[in-house]
């Protein structure tokens, strides 16, 4: 069944948790409109995760909806070990020892070991050290043999496992751990549509990444998270060897400092559409929900504001996971979303479009928007077997709804996390091409979705059995009863 919420072009993610297993909540979240399930691989073990996939995978199935699951690998977070009284205060000015030994003594106010032994190979005299996401500053007095000897510049109280961070990134760890490499195996074994590589680095990291995720039997799309500064440098190479983009701002406001995030931001959304990739907002997005039942006033600023960049979906996170509020986060998200995209009002810069397309189907997309812009359509139906035309109609960002149409429940999945695109599973198996099209337009006519007299694009192929096939664009209308009229064909 498709409901309202089903016509919000930006897509939601929430991340899953304790606070989404109490009984029933799933079900509030995904009728609230959840579109992909995060799974966070930093916490639980495989056979929660595989609990919590099944139960998504459930409640989808009975609310008639497509949602998508995505897996969210820990990388190489380096962290502070353990004190010996759990936590510490430190005072600004006094001095602060990072030990890089495997058999660091348990901390104290004096000094504390840390996860990545390498450190000490990786800083130098006057670098900044940030603390808990940036609110213990250190600067690095000096490096002897295994020891990092810093002075503290911020007051604060520091509890074990916190994370650390160099400002202005440079630090040497690879994206990919072993652990990281277990959880591929793990996530493919569950059949998740999507896979999160953090601090990543460049495209080789992406490479690497897809290189274990085929190998593990899955076709998982990835999403490179932007949340090291070398990765702003190589934005443009791992665009291209990522599937999405996601702008992870906890790190990477911490690593460039938060007063380059927003315009960052803005660079990460720009270059994910011009590169015909996906991009997801995420982190603290409505943080203050975690304790309250209704957003700030800047919060709501800051979702909308990503939404009118063009992200294609905002991302909840403790919100959902452990917050006190899970389905009342996700409905003001929705809210949010919906009021921001009434206030997008954006041609289509065909101008600023790629030139000398090499594949049929990028050009059908670039035909159908153009037409969408300039006469009037109240759809275009992509038929596809991957996914690929929908995700490709999608990236100009035009105010026509997209209906992705597969046969495929991983292409169906994949498209839920795609701005205006609203999957839909059909099948044109043994059907000619125009046939084809017009039981697409009967169903979505019988679904409530297309009246009589709308004038509808559809984009198919000669062999829709076959990927990057599309190759052809009708322009039909749909009559008073659901058939369809030809009105011409490219």
């Amino acid at each position: 069944m498709t409901t309202n919420h089903d016509l919000r072009r930006t897509k939601i993610l929430a991340t899953l948790g304790p606070a989404t297993d109490a009984p029933g909540v799933l079900d509030e979240l995904v009728r609230a409109g959840v579109n992909v399930v995060r799974m966070n691989f930093s916490h639980g073990q495989a056979s929660d995760h595989a609990a919590r996939i099944a139960a998504v995978r459930a409640v989808a199935t009975r609310q008639g909806r497509e949602v998508g699951v995505l897996a969210d690998l820990p990388g190489p977070k380096i962290r502070i070990e353990r004190f010996a009284e759990g936590k510490v205060a430190l005072k600004a000015g006094a001095d602060f020892d990072l030990v890089c030994r495997a058999d660091a003594p348990a901390g104290d106010a004096t000094q504390v070991g840390v996860s990545y032994l390498g450190l000490v190979d990786d800083v130098n005299s006057g670098d900044t050290l940030l603390l808990d996401d940036g609110l213990i500053a250190l600067k690095v007095a000096s490096v002897e043999g295994d020891t990092i000897h810093t002075v503290v510049l911020t007051d604060g109280i520091l509890s074990d496992r916190k994370g650390l961070n160099r400002l202005g990134g440079g630090l040497s760890l690879g994206a990919l751990t072993e652990q990281d490499k277990q959880h591929i195996i793990v996530a493919a074994g569950l059949g998740v549509d999507f896979i999160a590589v953090s601090f990543c680095r460049s495209a080789q990291d992406m490479h690497e990444a897809r290189r274990l995720v085929k190998a593990a039997g899955s076709d998982a799309a990835l999403v490179a998270k932007i949340e090291r500064a070398e990765a702003i440098d190589n934005l443009d190479e791992i665009a291209l060897a990522s599937d999405a983009l996601m702008v992870a701002r906890g790190d990477l406001g911490v690593e460039i400092g938060d007063a380059e995030l927003p315009g960052l931001q803005k660079k990460i959304i720009r270059v994910s559409l011009e590169r015909n990739r996906v991009v997801i907002t995420a982190t603290q997005m409505l943080q203050s929900m975690v304790d309250n039942p209704i957003p700030t006033r800047a919060e709501v600023l800051d979702v909308a504001n990503a939404v009118i960049d063009g992200t294609d979906a905002v991302m909840l996170s403790a919100e959902t996971a452990s917050g006190s509020y899970p389905v009342k986060a996700v409905e003001a998200m929705v809210r949010i979303c919906l009021g921001a995209e009434r206030q997008f009002d954006r041609d289509t810069d065909f101008e600023a479009a790629p030139r000398n397309l090499q594949r049929a189907d990028q050009a059908i997309a670039m035909a159908s928007m153009f037409l969408a812009e300039h006469i009037k359509v109240r759809a275009i139906l992509a038929m596809t077997e991957s996914g690929g035309t929908a995700r490709y109609l999608s990236r100009f960002r035009s105010q026509v709804p997209i209906f992705g149409l597969s046969r495929h429940e991983g292409a169906r999945r994949r498209m839920a996390l795609m701005r205006d695109v609203i999957p839909i599973d059909f099948d044109s198996r043994g059907l000619p091409t125009r046939e084809a099209a017009r039981g697409a337009i009967r169903q979505l006519f019988d679904a409530g979705l297309l009246a009589g007299g709308d004038r509808v694009l559809i984009t198919s192929g000669d062999h829709m059995e076959l990927h990057g096939a599309t190759n052809t664009l009708r322009l039909l209308q749909v009559g008073a009863d659901g058939s369809a009229e030809g009105l011409g064909e490219l």
